[in-house]
């Protein structure tokens, strides 16, 4: 398969939809698992969905602190940032979390439906719905570019926890 272009990546993001969000956020303090369910249809086929299921795993966010930086933000940079990073060291006061996240192969199942994509989508809301797990998600891609879309999801799940995330580290004392 060839590589994406930029148009590629944008329209991705563009056409992505997160149809059904995932109930619970990122643990703060631990593993979150997330079960996804993406639609896409195949750009040759009228009226098939190729439907992948898997599960993510979003590992506990870690605190990046201004002393890490020197090697992570200036590297191959010349004195001017060299001067800046020991200025930062000692007057900076900025943290940031850094998420992590991996598909674990077990569980990915992918197929293609012959029936249309809001028959599909109508039937796993469904199915959600009733299963009542908080897990759950599913996502509307596109189908060459399918791994940006959950890319795209996972940008997503990390700005809806970003705050209790920060919330939880400054209440225990750890921001």
């Amino acid at each position: 398969m060839p590589a994406l272009s930029f148009d590629d990546i944008a329209y991705a993001m563009e056409n992505t939809v997160v149809l059904h969000e995932p109930d619970r956020l990122i643990d703060t303090f631990g593993t979150t698992n997330f079960q996804f369910h993406l639609l896409t249809e195949p750009m040759d086929s009228v009226g098939k969905v190729r439907v992948r299921e898997g599960r993510m795993d979003a590992e506990r966010p870690r605190i990046l602190k201004p002393e890490g930086y020197d090697d992570l933000l200036f590297e191959n940079f010349g004195e001017q940032a060299s001067a800046f990073a020991e200025w930062f060291r000692e007057h900076g006061n900025l943290n940031f979390f850094q998420y992590g996240f991996h598909f674990a192969k077990r569980g990915f199942a992918e197929e293609v439906v012959h029936e249309p994509i809001d028959v599909v989508r109508d039937r796993i809301l469904e199915d959600i719905r009733v299963s009542g797990s908080p897990s759950r998600a599913l996502i509307c891609g596109v189908d060459d570019s399918w791994e940006i879309s959950l890319i795209k999801f996972t940008m997503e799940m990390i700005g809806r926890s970003l705050q209790i995330n920060a919330f939880d580290f400054k209440r225990r004392g750890l921001l």
